[in-house]
């Protein structure tokens, strides 16, 4: 927080304490990669997860039991805008009602159907019936709970006094849909844009939307194996290898976590740009993912995240090749290279 914003778009040069490696660009998105997990783990209470069925982060009301939360939030706005001017992957991603907020467009009812599924189909109710028919007794007032307090909010001046019926019924709506979206956290989400504004500011961003915003910080989710072995290169091997057939056996029998887990260990990043693999960057530019015939059947894997490369011992079956990437993928973390 102490460098000016014009130090954090200048190089970046990345050394893990007690660990070997120079930065061609690997170390810097691992450590992205890392940093970012920490930062966004709701278990620090500063976010959490949308609902039970998605995993994209919002920003959590209950973030002020950290009474230095506003600063928290200011570094992680100023952190998550350095990883977008460099180019470089974080690992959980937001929203799409956070990302069009970055971008100051305007948010719609529709857009809480991904968050809150529940609250958005109470919504949808009011709005498709006639709420006097139904003899319900509406105010612009809302309660909510927070840290095990129920408090009450009037969705405008003396709304508590104002009953809803069907000619105000669309603003109940539209400020229903706002206070949602702000509840508890416009400080937070202020104290968020202000530390992105100060290194990236917010008008550049006004060329995208919010799925491409969402591209360039997180990368692509699912991994396409087909596009993956078309944009890899060997050496010392040659396509039909049984190492390589093995390998690519054991890719596709992978879960997408793993599989995660595995380009982590090569590039330093679980993401894809926006591109896919052919898009590949390496300390030079675009570099392709590259597996390399190194060492002997009883070495494990080893990994060249500045040049997106694998050196793949000469295994003698498949079990042990897979014994030895499931070793190395699983137990190795931070910038390694032998």
């Amino acid at each position: 927080m102490r460098y000016q914003p014009y130090d954090l778009r200048r190089r970046l040069y990345i050394i893990f304490k007690g660990e070997e490696g120079l930065d061609y660009g690997g170390v810097a998105r691992e450590w992205f990669f890392l940093l970012s997990h920490e930062v966004l783990n709701p278990m620090y209470c500063l976010f959490e997860y949308a609902n039970n069925n998605n995993y994209c982060l919002q920003i959590n009301p209950a973030s002020g039991v950290n009474p230095d939360h506003l600063l928290y939030f200011k570094f992680i706005g100023r952190f998550i805008a350095m990883a977008l001017y460099h180019g470089k992957f974080i690992d959980s991603g937001f929203t799409l009602p956070f990302y069009k907020r970055m971008l100051s467009k305007k948010l719609t009812m529709k857009d809480l159907e991904t968050i809150d599924p529940e609250y958005y189909n109470s919504l949808v109710w009011i709005k498709d019936n006639n709420i006097e028919e139904c003899e319900l007794e509406l105010f612009f007032t809302v309660d909510f709970e927070l840290l095990g307090k129920i408090e009450s909010h009037e969705l405008k001046p003396n709304g508590a006094d104002v009953q809803v019926c069907q000619e105000n019924k669309e603003e109940y709506l539209r400020l229903m849909t706002d206070w949602r979206f702000t509840r508890g956290v416009e400080e937070q989400t202020k104290a968020f844009l202000d530390g992105f504004n100060e290194v990236v500011p917010l008008q550049w961003l006004h060329y995208f939307d919010e799925r491409e915003l969402e591209l360039m910080l997180c990368g692509m989710q699912d991994f396409d194996i087909d596009d993956w072995q078309r944009n890899t290169i060997y050496r010392h091997y040659t396509r039909t290898s049984k190492q390589i057939v093995w390998f690519w056996q054991y890719v596709r029998e992978l879960d997408n976590e793993k599989r995660a887990r595995l380009l982590q260990f090569v590039t330093g990043t679980c993401r894809l740009p926006v591109g896919g693999f052919a898009e590949l960057m390496g300390s030079n530019g675009p570099q392709k993912y590259c597996i390399e015939k190194v060492g002997k059947e009883t070495w494990l894997p080893r990994s060249h995240t500045c040049f997106n490369r694998l050196d793949l011992p000469p295994y003698k079956s498949y079990e042990q090749l897979k014994e030895k990437m499931n070793f190395a993928i699983e137990e190795t973390e931070g910038f390694f290279q032998e």
